[in-house]
């Protein structure tokens, strides 16, 4: 967070989180070939590219694109739902993955094999809605044993979970993890991102 990153967000997704914001990347979108969508990326002069979606796995070359990116020397890291598979994901890019809480409506599509797939700068996000979504995370942090193995990151549900709230909280418990707060919705009040 914080640094200038190109978004290449991904259409589709199999799951239909409650507090979804980016419905709209359902459907829709146009169909690029992994040429034009990494010469666009370097239209922006940054090294740091985040494909997302939706659930980018869902479209099938995106293996392909993260790799392609991977080797033209961005530094890449995949948001993805934690509902596919990661056991193909090149290992050089940063995974961030979601363990779906109580809240989103989808705590059933976690797949938790999937944390096995994960090393120290990859990242876990947990989208807290409710305190139940907060204790709920607390426990599977260590159910999961994801202390040591990756960084833990606690994202406030906007205008549902009040974020400084969750910040008093977090430091309440001492909790070893990273507060997240959507940057683009604070300083531009974007709903589609920048």
């Amino acid at each position: 967070m914080g640094i200038p990153t190109v978004f290449i967000r991904l259409t589709g997704c199999p799951l239909r989180c409650v507090y979804c914001d980016t419905a709209y990347a359902f459907t829709g979108g146009k169909k690029l070939e992994i040429a034009e969508i990494i010469n666009q990326a370097e239209q922006y002069g940054t090294k740091y590219i985040t494909v997302t979606g939706g659930e980018p796995l869902a479209q099938p070359a995106c293996l392909e694109l993260i790799t392609q990116l991977l080797d033209k020397g961005f530094i890449v890291s995949l948001e993805t739902s934690g509902a596919v598979d990661l056991s193909g994901v090149d290992s050089r890019v940063v995974k961030v993955m979601d363990l779906k809480t109580p809240s989103s409506g989808e705590l059933n599509k976690n797949l938790y094999q999937n944390i096995h797939h994960l090393n120290y700068q990859d990242q876990v996000k947990f989208v807290i809605g409710s305190d139940e979504d907060y204790n709920w995370s607390k426990t599977a942090i260590t159910e999961y044993k994801l202390l040591g193995r990756c960084e833990i990151l606690f994202s406030p549900v906007m205008g549902q979970q009040n974020p400084t709230e969750l910040a008093e909280k977090i430091l309440q418990d001492r909790l070893p993890v990273r507060f997240q707060i959507q940057l683009h919705k604070l300083l531009w009040d974007d709903a589609q991102g920048k």
